[in-house]
């Protein structure tokens, strides 16, 4: 496979898509703190919720990172062995005699 045809198969997100992910995020997560700051409870249970919340948004950063790393690593890999598999081609003769 040639280098050009790698390329437009990777595709970045556009600034739209990243513009509605940014919102989506901000939006969900400051309607949560909202929703635990007027939550008719004592403040140690409102206290427990907010670090619930704080819990789960840092583990989601978190699991985003790792899998976001795992499929560079399958991706650096994967392109590792194609070029290998592409030297061993092109220095391959098969009208070479040992």
């Amino acid at each position: 496979m040639n280098r050009a045809a790698d390329k437009a198969i990777i595709r970045n997100p556009t600034t739209a898509f990243f513009v509605q992910a940014v919102l989506a995020f901000a939006i969900s997560l400051g309607a949560l703190i909202i929703g635990v700051a007027y939550l008719p409870v004592d403040g140690w249970i409102r206290a427990f919720f907010a670090v619930g919340v704080l819990y789960v948004v840092t583990s989601a950063f978190t699991l985003a990172k790792i899998v976001r790393d795992r499929q560079e690593i399958a991706e650096m890999t994967s392109r590792i062995d194609q070029a290998r598999l592409e030297r061993l081609i092109a220095e391959h003769d098969p009208f070479k005699v040992d």
